[in-house]
């Protein structure tokens, strides 16, 4: 590992991803620390408050934690298109009895400042950005505040872009990765690029320290990475559905389902690239669904949290990466540190 990672205590190269909708918890943050790693408190779409208390509970088990957020970087919906595939929607509404907003597109910047303030009030040892890119000022402020600031890149053009705003490590996102691609261009689907060689393109264009993310989810897939240029790996979907995780059990079950056999990337429910496994929803809607982010998002909540509530895993976002069919049901360090068994051979 960079000595940056090892700096803070590391002795684990594989770190947990955030991500955001409930999946990391703080069990799944503690337990990450606790396999010589590092996890994530994903504060995307939580409020201030709860967000603060999410730290909070991660704090007081004293383990390295690093804190992600939502850079804004909108993508406006067009209001003809947004009322449009809301009325296409209605239906799978009115199968929950539920709403969707036809009328006004939800724009919100899902309390970018307030949750910065939050992190330099009270700062943590990491925070990561995804999304979109932090102003120069805001890293500078982190980093005075002793935070190690990483940045989402799924291209070396980003990752020069990123480098210029100084900040310490680079998370390498190769279009393998389950749920959103971070982006900083969301009207383009990335290029199919695999990590490895995504990897050795961004490291011939920045030198910072990498951190390899996207489809990892096998001891191999985790040696190839730090063979090829990165510092330290991040695994998400590998992690879903073990103990700690907070995905609904819909998404659990699809994900051990072996009829499930592929993933799609879709902007059916966000209205912003992701990957997820195919379902009805995704098979109706992903070639209706208009650019918008995060309008197309607050659209869908609704029908997504009454299916998860009823078990229906076929208008549910089914995040996964590649990997999926390598997520196991049991205590997430044992995932993690299974990860890690062929590196020291």
């Amino acid at each position: 590992m960079h000595s940056v990672l090892t700096g803070l205590g590391l002795t684990s190269p594989v770190l947990a991803a955030p991500m955001a909708g409930g999946a990391s918890t703080p069990a799944l943050v503690i337990a990450a620390a606790k396999a010589g790693g590092l996890g994530f408190v994903a504060a995307g779409y939580k409020t201030p408050d709860l967000l603060a208390e999410q730290i909070g509970q991660v704090r007081a088990a004293g383990v390295l934690f690093g804190v992600n957020v939502f850079a804004p970087n909108p993508v406006p919906v067009d209001p003809a298109l947004y009322r449009a595939y809301a009325d296409l929607l209605r239906a799978e509404a009115d199968r929950y009895g539920v709403e969707v907003g036809g009328g006004t597109p939800t724009e919100d910047d899902d309390h970018w400042h307030e949750k910065i303030d939050l992190l330099l009030t009270d700062p943590v040892p990491v925070v990561s950005f995804t999304f979109g890119l932090p102003d120069a000022r805001t890293v500078a402020a982190l980093r005075a505040a002793g935070t190690l600031v990483v940045q989402t890149v799924t291209s070396a053009e980003e990752a020069r872009a990123a480098a210029e705003l100084g900040v310490d490590l680079l998370a390498v996102q190769a279009s393998a990765a389950g749920g959103h691609s971070g982006t900083l261009t969301p009207e383009r689907v990335p290029p199919e690029t695999p990590l490895p060689q995504l990897l050795g393109e961004v490291g011939a264009a920045v030198r910072l320290p990498l951190i390899g993310a996207g489809g990892i989810a096998t001891p191999t897939a985790v040696g190839t990475a730090l063979a090829t240029g990165a510092a330290a790996v991040s695994v998400g979907t590998v992690l879903l559905r073990s103990d700690e995780s907070g995905a609904s059990t819909p998404h659990r079950d699809a994900l051990a389902d072996t009829r499930r056999r592929c993933t799609v990337i879709t902007r059916a429910f966000t209205g912003r690239p992701a990957r997820g496994l195919r379902n009805e929803f995704t098979d109706r809607y992903t070639a209706q669904a208009p650019l918008g982010y995060p309008a197309l998002h607050h659209l869908t909540s609704p029908i997504r949290k009454a299916a998860a509530a009823k078990g229906d895993a076929e208008r549910v976002n089914l995040w996964a990466g590649t990997g999926y069919h390598n997520a196991t049901a049991e205590p997430a360090t044992r995932i993690l540190t299974g990860l890690t068994r062929r590196l020291w051979l």
